[in-house]
């Protein structure tokens, strides 16, 4: 039942939404828009690749904005408790993975189904961690579902609706999309207040760029490459 049986595109947040849907979709879209999946489509867009790097306490994430001037061939290794951390849990279940957020909808939209050839598709938002802030380390606490990640997972969602049948979960994340002022969302929303306020206004002002992107990052063996 979680794991959302019957649908050929479903959607389930955070780590127990890799754990639900890794044992039967053949690819795992992993949605972090503020930020690791932004950074990912940023480097790899380019012609650069991300290395992921295991958390630690007190670690820092690339940000957007660093990565815009990332040469073809760069390797950026970075972490992140969220993103990063389920692109990781996602590809130890055997699943194709890839890291989708605003700017790369329609192209991961693409690579997956290709991928997937009629089998599940599953998009994983990420979330945040009640708790975390970027200005302070605290314990993680439980999933908070987070308007970031909804609409970028909602975007990738209406790229796939043909993709048989569609969840419950996964049309209504679409349909949030479909009604929104993204940019407005981002700026207005708890993550990117948080963002803004810590003087990285340009990270949210990347991540809404909406469909700018043509890159499609697959990891493998730890490489995230377009």
């Amino acid at each position: 039942m979680f794991a959302q049986q019957g649908s050929g595109l479903r959607l389930e947040w955070g780590a127990e939404g890799v754990t639900a849907l890794g044992d039967e979709c053949a690819v795992l879209v992993v949605v972090d828009v503020l930020v690791f999946t932004t950074s990912v489509d940023l480097v790899t867009g380019r012609g650069g690749v991300v290395r992921l790097r295991p958390w630690t306490a007190g670690a820092r994430s690339a940000r957007p904005a660093d990565l815009v001037a990332t040469a073809p061939g760069e390797v950026v290794e970075t972490g992140s408790p969220n993103g990063a951390a389920l692109c990781a849990a996602a590809a130890a279940t055997g699943a194709a993975v890839l890291a989708g957020c605003l700017r790369n909808a329609a192209a991961v939209a693409a690579r997956a189904a290709q991928i997937a050839d009629g089998r599940p598709i599953g998009v994983v938002p990420a979330g945040e961690r009640w708790g975390v802030t970027i200005s302070a380390t605290a314990p993680s606490g439980p999933l908070r579902p987070c308007v970031e990640d909804l609409l970028g997972a909602g975007a990738i969602c209406g790229e796939l609706a043909g993709c048989g049948p569609v969840s419950a979960e996964a049309a209504l994340a679409a349909a949030a999309h479909r009604g929104a002022d993204v940019a407005t969302a981002l700026a207005g929303c708890v993550s990117g207040r948080e963002l803004i306020a810590a003087g990285h206004g340009r990270d949210v002002g990347l991540a809404a760029e909406a469909g700018v992107s043509t890159a499609a990052p697959l990891l493998v063996e730890g490489v995230f490459r377009a």
